[in-house]
């Protein structure tokens, strides 16, 4: 059975183009997610991610730079939430002098969503610290 969707946000000090980066730019993706990555973020394009020791495979779906994106979500050899079976939508919107960044993940099994929920609230406290290092090294010029 699925689970009501799952969401999670966050405001980082940043403008919505550079937070956009994170998500299509596979160097950054691993910066604050994930150990490897290879991303071709086009309509149909890959998205794969190496999180914690785990394949994330799946697809760009819609891209709306730099305020929406949606992906296909799945680990390769599971049999609960095999590749592609579930989707993130990524809304980046301006808020204050920053940019708000949210995520609701659906379509995901009811066993699956209580591990993704606390997942997510993680990884886009780790996003806001790394946009934050990023953002200052570029003020810097460096």
């Amino acid at each position: 059975m699925v689970a009501e969707p799952i969401s999670a946000s966050v405001v980082i000090d940043a403008e919505p183009a550079e937070v956009y980066e994170y998500f299509t730019n596979a160097e950054a993706m691993v910066l604050w997610m994930g150990q490897s990555a290879s991303l071709d973020p086009v309509p149909g394009g890959e998205f794969s991610v190496d999180v914690n020791g785990a394949a994330v495979r799946g697809r760009y779906v819609e891209l709306e730079p730099p305020h929406r994106l949606l992906f296909t979500w799945g680990f390769v050899g599971s049999d609960v939430l095999p590749p592609e079976t579930s989707t993130v939508e990524v809304f980046i919107r301006p808020q204050g002098g920053g940019t708000c960044v949210e995520i609701v993940h659906s379509d995901l099994p009811r066993a699956e969503a209580s591990k993704h929920a606390p997942g997510w609230h993680r990884f886009l406290e780790q996003l806001a610290k790394t946009v934050l290092v990023g953002h200052g090294l570029n003020a810097a010029g460096q």
